[in-house]
């Protein structure tokens, strides 16, 4: 009877091991994912240097036609937040590793777990920061 169980116990840890996806596959679709938020991400950052640049205009304007300091303090800060998320997204894209290297599976998952986390924030900040420079600037 023991010797049945510890067959069947087998049996069914094979049978359950090999209908999930393997961790290769798992890191793959991660990839997608990484790649699929980048991709929606890259195509605002010339929006965000563009209204970096009319955030310096407006610091510019208000400067010489009318000292309103705390305006102008909105507005550094604003820029300061445009920059940083621009920098953001290179700076993820500078250590970003697109192949695995000599990393095993569970690293390379470790690894794509963390960037997934990386990424997403850049992307969350980019909306942040769109939607701020929205409010605060003149169409």
């Amino acid at each position: 009877m023991i010797r049945y169980i510890s067959i069947l116990t087998f049996v069914l840890l094979v049978v359950l091991t090999s209908c999930g996806p393997s961790i290769q596959e798992q890191n793959l679709m991660m990839r997608e994912k990484i790649i699929e938020i980048h991709d929606e991400v890259m195509p605002m950052m010339g929006r965000l240097k563009s209204l970096e640049k009319k955030a310096n205009q407006e610091i510019d304007r208000l400067e010489e036609e009318n000292p309103d300091t705390a305006r102008i303090e909105e507005l550094k800060v604003l820029a300061v937040d445009l920059n940083a998320a621009y920098d953001g997204m290179f700076d993820w894209m500078h250590q970003y590793e697109a192949t695995d290297g000599d990393r095993t599976p569970e690293e390379v998952k470790v690894f794509l777990d963390e960037q997934l986390i990386k990424i997403s924030d850049v992307n969350a900040q980019f909306k942040e920061v769109l939607t701020k420079a929205d409010e605060m600037l003149p169409s």
